[in-house]
């Protein structure tokens, strides 16, 4: 980290940008941000700068970006859009969009490899020209493949971990390697990988009907527009649920439906999200949601814990 009053810090504030960040970036072929709005990469629309964001241009430029940022000693962090809360001065280091990793290959047996930037509905309409099932569950999941792992998205019907067949990982030296599901540690919203950046997921999904497929997945989009707040920015449930419970009800129960604080609100349709209504920050989400938690545990006994992620600089 740079140390505040030396002369080096001194000379990269001079700089505009540090020579530790552009180090970490120097050659990559894909695209390089200095200073970006973070907002414009998540489904909440909210979130600070970062230092630097990058795109890379494929998993050799991950292995590069990596390998240089790690001698810089500069951390890393993936950005993949939902279940993700950024908060207002945005983030430190390398901020990392996997945007233009979105190869998909079918192999033998019903495996789809897809690489970690391949959103999620893309995926599923590829499993479904090919009549493969497995996927239903992820439909209207806007996160990407990478992203859903790590969190182990899941919805009533089904949960990543039911298809994860293996993980390709870049390590923080920058090294490649695969991890078979069988190593991975999956609970709920939460995958234990080793430390790294996924950048490609081998899915065993098992031959279908297209049609019985496709009604499936469709019915299944119909039942979420008909019950979630998806016209407006959100970052998906804010809370876990609670065993034997459902977060929603429990914050429904307590009276919050519609509560807000500035543009951030519980939404009326469905109240275990808090959507963006303009021009909401971080800060005001994280008041909602502190009112939320105090409400709900004095009205319900409920502790609800966050299934949102929180990151950045306050």
């Amino acid at each position: 980290m740079i140390r505040r009053g030396s002369r080096h810090a001194t000379k990269e504030r001079r700089s505009g940008t540090p020579r530790r960040v552009r180090a970490a970036v120097a050659g990559l072929r894909g695209v390089v941000r200095f200073n970006a709005p973070l907002k414009e990469y998540t489904s909440f629309h909210i979130g600070g700068p970062a230092d630097v964001l990058v795109e890379p241009a494929d998993v050799e430029d991950v292995v590069r970006l990596v390998a240089q940022a790690h001698a810089q000693k500069l951390p890393i962090f993936v950005v993949g859009g939902t279940n993700l809360l950024i908060r207002d001065k945005g983030i430190r280091g390398v901020v990392v969009s996997l945007a233009k990793l979105r190869a998909i290959k079918e192999e033998p047996d019903a495996v789809l490899y897809a690489e970690g930037g391949v959103g999620m509905p893309t995926l599923i309409g590829y499993a479904i020209r090919r009549s493969l099932a497995g996927l239903e569950w992820a439909a209207g999941i806007p996160g990407t493949v990478a992203g859903c792992v790590v969190m182990n998205a899941g919805t009533r019907l089904g949960e990543m971990q039911d298809a994860v067949k293996a993980v390709r990982i870049v390590t923080p030296a920058g090294a490649l390697i695969d991890c078979p599901a069988g190593e991975i540690v999956f609970t709920y919203r939460r995958a234990k990988l080793p430390p790294g950046i996924v950048v490609g997921v081998w899915l065993q999904l098992k031959p279908g009907v297209r049609a019985d497929i496709e009604k499936i997945v469709k019915d299944y989009l119909h039942y979420r527009r008909d019950t979630q707040p998806l016209t407006l920015p959100s970052a998906g449930c804010v809370f876990k649920n609670p065993p034997n419970d459902s977060a929603g009800r429990v914050v429904e129960a307590a009276g919050l439906k519609g509560a807000h604080v500035g543009d951030a609100r519980v939404s009326d349709k469905h109240a275990n999200f808090i959507v963006n209504q303009g021009n909401a920050s971080a800060k005001d989400v994280l008041a909602l949601i502190r009112r939320v938690r105090a409400q709900v545990a004095r009205k319900t006994g409920v502790k609800l814990e966050l299934e949102l992620k929180l990151v950045g600089q306050a």
